[in-house]
Order: C-alpha cells, then structure tokens, then sequence
C-alpha cells in the first residue's frame, strides 16, 4: 500500500472511530463544517418558524413597558416553548452526558436552564433590536436547518443572527443560536467540559459554579444593575 492511500485508510478508520464513540453527539458538529462543500438548499417551513419565534423573542427584550425582571421572566417562558432544552442539555455535558448520575442531571437541568436563558437574553438585548427578518436557510440534512436572520431598528446597527433547527411541519425546535460568529451551545460545551476535566471529572464541581453565578446574575437583576 503506497503512502497516499495508507493515509486516506487511517484516516477513514479514525474519523469512523470517532463517530462511533460520539454517538448521538456526532449531529452537533458545528453547522459551517457539515454545510461545507455542500449546495445550498432553503427550508421554508424551518423559515418560517423562525421569522415567527425568533421576532417572538426580539419584542419581548425591546419591549420598554415591562421591567427587566418581567421581561426575563417572559423571555424564559417563550425559551422553554422555542427551544430543544433536554437535548441542548445533554449536548453541552459532551462527553458526561455518558456518565452523569440521574439525581446529578436533575440538578444541573435546573442550574443550567437558568444559566442558559440568562446568556441568551443578555446577547440578544445587546443588539437593542426590535426587528428580526429572515434573509435565507441552510437544510444541513433533512429535519436539520440553519436559518440566517438580521436584527434591526431601535437602536441598533444591523447584526446577523442565525438559528440551527431541528424538526419538520410545526414541531421545529431550535437547537443552538449563532452570535456574531460564536454557536453559543457548542461555546457552552468547550467551557462545561473544560471545567468538569479541570476538577477531576467533577459534575458537582460545574453545578456549584452555575448556581453561584444564577445567584449573582439574579442579585443584578434584582437591584436593577
């Protein structure tokens, strides 16, 4: 076998390796690699759903009649409508999602819900919007779309936004929200995974470190800083 193809042969073994051992977590590799290479094809359904949801979300943070606790609280609301939580839960435990004991999952869901939604209100309030459209879509695979929007007026400058979906029909779910480059659910992995391996393989180590900064982010909130 001449060198060429023992590479091409090594590198078939290792990359099927590697999906063996993601398993389901293989899906979420980061939407720009799976569209490389690819012609685009555009999910109307998955467009639509976003046009409808993600202004959804852009309203409630510009709304200026409600106070920042009642607007989180809204915002959360509709998250939880919107969003795949279990999975993207699950997804940013990467490798622990394996091995993490049920009462400790119950107890991360919970500080990580918060966490989460905290994180994606305060990068979609950044924006200072009050309009999202819609400016085309991606379909990596079928039930799998990301829908690029752009967020303008209020006091915004214009600002690109797009949302990985999951689903089909009217029981689309969006999976990760990309931010000005940055897909915040596989950010979140890096980070979790990052802090669990630097205390041992600790889960109990990443949910004492959520839960203190949901307390300080609610003390902002409650004083209104």
């Amino acid at each position: 076998m001449d060198s060429r193809r023992g590479h091409s042969f090594l590198a078939r073994i290792t990359l099927a390796a590697a999906l063996a051992f993601a398993g389901p977590l293989a899906a979420w590799v980061p939407a720009p690699a799976l569209a490389a290479g690819r012609a685009a094809a555009r999910d109307r359904g998955a467009e639509q759903f976003v046009q409808a949801q993600g202004q959804r979300l852009i309203t409630i943070l510009a709304d200026q009649s409600q106070t920042d606790a009642a607007k989180l609280r809204t915002f959360r609301s509709a998250v939880d409508e919107i969003a795949d939580v279990p999975r993207i839960t699950r997804f940013v435990l990467g490798k622990y999602a394996r091995t993490i004991t049920p009462a400790q999952m119950q107890r991360f869901s919970v500080v990580f819900d918060d966490y989460a939604q905290d994180v994606y209100q305060q990068r979609l309030a950044d924006f200072q919007a009050d309009t999202l459209t819609v400016t085309g879509s991606l379909a990596l695979k079928p039930g799998d779309v990301v829908v690029k929007t752009n967020l303008s007026g209020g006091k915004a400058k214009p600002a690109e936004v797009s949302f990985r979906v999951l689903g089909s029909g009217a029981s689309w779910k969006v999976a990760d929200v990309e931010v000005e480059g940055v897909w915040l659910a596989i950010t979140q992995q890096d980070d979790f995974v990052s802090t669990i391996d630097n205390h041992g393989g600790s889960v109990d180590a990443l949910i004492s470190r959520l839960e203190q900064l949901n307390r300080g982010r609610a003390a902002a909130v409650a004083t209104g800083r």
